[in-house]
């Protein structure tokens, strides 16, 4: 079992900062946004500085997140999709990252649900083409506030390109407020479909109220509407070992200071009882 910062939790913060909070925190892992990363290499870094820091700190990279709107299909988007791609997974091969995170946004939501489902089966077996020479694997995130919301989704996805460097990470929050997804689902899943998990918390939008994740996520974990413990129990029946990042899209939680949410976010976990 590995315990990953997730750069979300830290936003405002960069890519070298963020290692030293996990390091201080007692992570052994960072969960690092590429546009953290790619700031620090416009602005001056290099990889070989930044594998530096990794090592200095004792800090992997355990997933890059993540290749956004993957439902482009318009040639040109389609192209800008497939370059960016390449361009992060080149990324994880510099940093010894093994996995990036995938996911559809609001792009689709005009379309059928079998043109949806095309599309994304022509995408992402493009992109798992990409990363399979390079030793890249890919998460799907399925998204609470699109259509590919649930769980069942993802799994049917994953026969359907057939590739075998593709698998889900289970996010509590996206599942719980998808409404279309119970634990019991996960607890049944072939755990080697499971790339990370996303510990988090918080409520589904209310009735008459606009999806904004900035309001619906900012809660600590137990604050919120998510029964953790089920989805907790549901992830251990599987028999998972692999990487737990605690998530915690806070802009409350931002306006702190950064390293007491580095500690937080692991106090969270050991609550739980999910320690190395």
């Amino acid at each position: 079992m590995k315990l990953s910062l997730h750069g979300v939790s830290v936003w405002y913060s960069n890519a070298v900062t963020q290692l030293r909070i996990a390091r201080d925190a007692g992570f052994t892992g960072l969960e690092l946004l590429p546009e953290h990363l790619f700031r620090y290499l416009e602005n001056g870094g290099s990889y070989t500085q930044y594998r530096q820091l990794m090592t200095e700190y004792g800090i992997e990279i355990t997933c890059i997140n993540a290749l956004k709107r993957i439902g482009r299909h318009q040639p040109e988007e389609r192209a800008a999709l497939l370059q960016e791609a390449e361009k992060i997974c080149q990324a994880a091969v510099e940093l010894g990252c093994p996995v990036v995170q995938i996911m559809a946004l609001n792009e689709l939501d005009h379309l059928s649900e079998s043109e949806r489902n095309a599309i994304l089966r022509d995408n992402i077996s493009a992109i798992a083409d990409i990363g399979q020479p390079l030793g890249i694997k890919f998460q799907i995130e399925v998204v609470a506030f699109t259509p590919f919301n649930s769980l069942q989704q993802g799994l049917d996805m994953i026969t359907s390109c057939g590739k075998d460097n593709v698998g889900l990470v289970i996010d509590f929050w996206h599942l719980h407020a998808g409404g279309n997804t119970r634990p019991e689902e996960v607890a049944q899943m072939d755990v080697n479909l499971i790339y990370g998990i996303h510990f988090c918390d918080g409520r589904a939008a209310r009735e008459g109220e606009a999806w904004d994740e900035w309001v619906q996520r900012d809660y600590e974990p137990g604050q919120g509407d998510v029964d953790i413990h089920s989805w907790l129990n549901a992830v251990r029946a599987t028999g998972f070992d692999g990487v737990w990042t605690p998530e915690w899209l806070s802009p409350h939680a931002w306006e702190r200071d950064l390293f007491e949410i580095g500690q937080t976010s692991m106090q969270s976990l050991k609550q739980y009882g999910i320690t190395v």
